[in-house]
């Protein structure tokens, strides 16, 4: 098995090579474009097979060369950038250049390749995950818009209140629109002026917000209405979370995914007393995505109330026992994950194994 590591960047791609007792069969550098990509597979072919890759970057600069060899039928692995700096830490030469990374991915590649989540050809998720992340900025967007709002009215009508409780129904956005400064000082008036480009950007972002939210809703109900089987996942959610695992089954068990999400707890036990300590790594936007999930069971659901109840009465903190909640809705997400997916694809990954 000839094994291939790419260090990815945005310009240029660096790959090397490691035949089956690790020892190198070549590098190979080149850009960052179609004709790059066909260059390194071309490289790749004349080594001999059967190949797997490791791409550092899968999902960011590496994505369209991932994409790419998946589409020829290349086995390809993604690599999290952190394993192979540890990867190069331990190495008997240390140091950093691209073509000490690319080994490192390679060698992690020949070792770990079973537990490593592999790259499949981009789907529905993909369109998710775009659709999604936009819809997050635009009311990330919507949330400044109105923080900008209230800063100048404050400084121009304190008492705004009154005739203004809030800025998210559209009769506000009306009155906003059309909100006149209450007297004549041209300082006051340019932030009146102000106030309603502010209002018109948000009433935008507002729409577009909601735009978003219908095609995201849509796309998720076709394929993965089972997640919201579990409290606290509508369908917004489930298009989330679709997005960030990603097309096909990268992750080969619950256990995997928790620790994908930082939810999975790092045992730090030493001296026979064993502990476990809270992981901080991990895609932050899932491990977000989870503690929305668990606040709602916290409130609606009785089991998470009781599971809660009963962590608390064993001596943990209720964050404590919050974080625990996590790791079994990681595990509900990822079970009901595997009916999402289509039927070839699950019977592939069983041949696999």
């Amino acid at each position: 098995m000839i094994t291939i590591g790419v260090d990815a960047h945005k310009g240029v791609h660096v790959a090397l090579a490691l035949d089956d007792a690790g020892q190198e069969l070549g590098e190979w550098r080149g850009p960052n474009n179609v004709a790059g990509w066909q260059g390194i597979a071309q490289w790749a072919a004349s080594l001999g097979s059967p190949r797997q890759w490791g791409i550092e970057g899968a999902w960011g600069y590496g994505r369209n060369l991932a994409q790419h060899l998946v589409a020829s039928g290349e086995t390809v692995y993604e690599v999290n950038a952190r394993w192979t700096a540890a990867g190069r830490r331990g190495a008997r030469k240390p140091g950093k250049t691209d073509r000490l990374d690319a080994r490192a991915v390679a060698l992690l590649v020949r070792q770990e390749a079973s537990t490593l989540p592999r790259v499949h050809p981009e789907d529905d998720t993909t369109i998710l995950d775009l659709l999604t992340s936009e819809r997050e900025a635009t009311v990330a967007e919507a949330t400044r818009l109105r923080n900008q709002i209230h800063a100048l009215l404050t400084q121009t009508d304190p008492d705004y209140r009154r005739y203004l409780p809030g800025m998210k129904s559209r009769a506000a956005l009306d009155v906003l629109e059309t909100y006149d400064s209450p007297g004549d000082n041209p300082l006051q008036v340019q932030r009146a002026a102000a106030v309603r480009r502010l209002a018109a950007r948000l009433r935008l972002a507002l729409l577009q917000a909601e735009e978003l939210a219908e095609q995201i809703k849509d796309l998720a109900a076709r394929r993965f209405s089972p997640l919201t089987r579990v409290c606290g996942i509508n369908l917004i959610t489930a298009g989330t979370l679709a997005g960030i695992l990603g097309p096909g089954r990268r992750f080969a068990s619950d256990a995997q995914l928790a620790a994908y999400a930082g939810v999975a707890p790092l045992e730090a036990s030493s001296a026979g007393l064993v502990r476990h300590r809270l992981n901080r790594g991990g895609n932050r936007r899932l491990n977000a995505v989870l503690y929305r999930i668990v606040l709602t069971q916290a409130h609606y659901s009785p089991q998470a109330r009781t599971y809660i109840d009963r962590r608390v009465s064993e001596g943990k903190s209720r964050r404590e026992a919050h974080r625990a909640l996590r790791r079994f809705v990681a595990r509900a997400v990822w079970r009901l994950w595997q009916e999402c997916q289509p039927a070839e694809a699950t019977n592939a990954v069983q041949e696999a194994a």
